[in-house]
């Protein structure tokens, strides 16, 4: 077998193992498996660095099992948290679960001959338990005192009045048992999941050990945060998701792109599939033309393509152009909306623009681009003032209802970069 550890050090997934898991992973094929909250329908960007690890371990000959917690996420994951979560619904559970299903599917090879990728959801052994069986047969593995001492459970106590419900507190030994129910049925030796999993992971390899007599293994990640400290795919407007329902393709791309040339360089290795000698090509255009933004264009192009597709990552590319000055031809009223989010907006009356339509100078001062009928007019006659990215030729130009995208939006554009949205409203004299 090939040495996955070392490609994980290299690529910056590593942060800690257990003693003899980089043996047990180098002497032979290998059952992982990293679990997935469903508390949401949607992974999200921070979702990226464990499913890399499953990527990177079926390249390197393992088999990768995603485990969806349709059950688990019936009580909550304490780890990381200051609060009780929200309890969801067994519908919505399953519904998230099966969503998160399809976006997986999208990183791992299901269909390999040799080591294909396996799904599973813990509510089909989890939901079956009896309490009393899983007290006598499970529980009795555990002491309280060194459940309290788990970094999960020791930061809610002492995060104040709110402590920790029973719910929860009993979250260590549902995730244990997935462990050693992975390993009954699908040999599973190796866990892996960020750091803030360490507990729960050692207590899922304590009880295989105490219940089977198997040494099992666990690999944790790094708890990723920019090079501003913030957490990895959370920004000022919320956070990055997966489905494009909720973060469109173009949105996505634009995080990469706008990372830091830092972030970039480091997000090369844990996202992407490039080998060591690409990342260094990379790197060293990145460095010798940082203004061309490389190492931001070849993370955002790869995951762009990995997470939406072929047409998700030709429409960001068209929505990115068209943020530039390129053409907004082939772009949906909704893709405009989406672009020009941020820019200066005004409303006109869809009646306004009916037959010979209003004008350009008009449209410049309402929507603040211009400063005045006459700046508005030097502007045209400047050649610097566009409509939907056509070049406005005469002070006398006007616009009309049929140049509006989808009968909803103008694009007004002066010089390179100042934008304005016109937003066509029924009405009108």
């Amino acid at each position: 077998m090939s040495d996955l550890i070392e490609e994980f050090r290299w690529r910056g997934l590593l942060q800690d193992l257990t003693d003899g898991a980089a043996e047990h992973l180098a002497a032979g094929q290998r059952t992982c498996y990293v679990g997935f909250d469903p508390t949401a329908s949607s992974l999200h960007v921070g979702s990226l660095l464990p499913i890399m690890a499953l990527v990177h371990a079926q390249r390197h000959g393992h088999h990768p099992i995603a485990l969806v917690g349709g059950g688990t996420g019936l009580i909550g994951d304490p780890s990381g948290k200051t609060e009780e979560r929200r309890l969801l619904s067994l519908e919505n559970a399953a519904a998230n679960a099966e969503a998160i299903r399809a976006q997986l599917q999208r990183f791992l090879d299901f269909g390999s001959r040799n080591n294909p990728a396996r799904m599973r959801d813990n509510l089909d052994w989890l939901g079956e338990i009896r309490m009393v069986d899983f007290l006598r047969d499970t529980g009795k593995h555990f002491r309280v005192n060194e459940m309290l001492r788990k970094e999960s459970v020791r930061r809610r106590l002492q995060s104040g009045d709110t402590g920790i419900s029973y719910t929860e507190f009993s979250y260590l030994l549902l995730q244990a048992y997935d462990f050693l129910e992975l390993h009954r049925r699908e040999e599973c030796t190796v866990q892996l999941g960020g750091s803030d999993q360490w507990g729960n992971i050692t207590a899922g390899i304590d009880l295989i050990r105490r219940v089977t007599g198997v040494s099992a293994h666990g690999v944790v990640l790094p708890l990723l945060t920019t090079s501003t400290g913030v957490k990895l795919g959370k920004t000022e407007t919320g956070t990055i998701w997966l489905d494009p329902t909720r973060t469109s393709p173009y949105r996505f791309y634009q995080y990469w792109i706008n990372a830091t040339d830092d972030d970039a360089l480091r997000y090369l290795r844990l996202f992407t599939l490039l080998e060591q000698d690409e990342v260094v090509r990379v790197g060293e255009a990145a460095r010798a033309e940082p203004a061309a933004r490389h190492a931001q264009r070849a993370v955002a192009e790869d995951m762009t393509w990995r997470v939406h597709g072929e047409d998700g990552l030709t429409r960001a590319r068209l929505a990115t152009r068209a943020l530039f000055g390129g053409s907004l031809e082939g772009l949906t009223a909704d893709e405009i909306a989406d672009i020009f989010t941020d820019v200066p907006w005004s409303e006109v009356p869809l009646g306004e623009l009916a037959g010979d339509g209003t004008s350009v100078v008009d449209l410049l001062v309402g929507a603040r681009l211009a400063g005045s009928k006459s700046a508005a007019r030097r502007a045209i006659e400047g050649g610097g003032i566009y409509v939907n990215g056509r070049c406005v030729e005469g002070v006398d130009a006007r616009a009309t209802a049929r140049e509006a995208i989808d009968g909803r939006f103008l694009v007004l554009r002066k010089g390179k970069k100042n934008y304005a949205l016109v937003r066509l409203i029924r009405g009108g004299p």
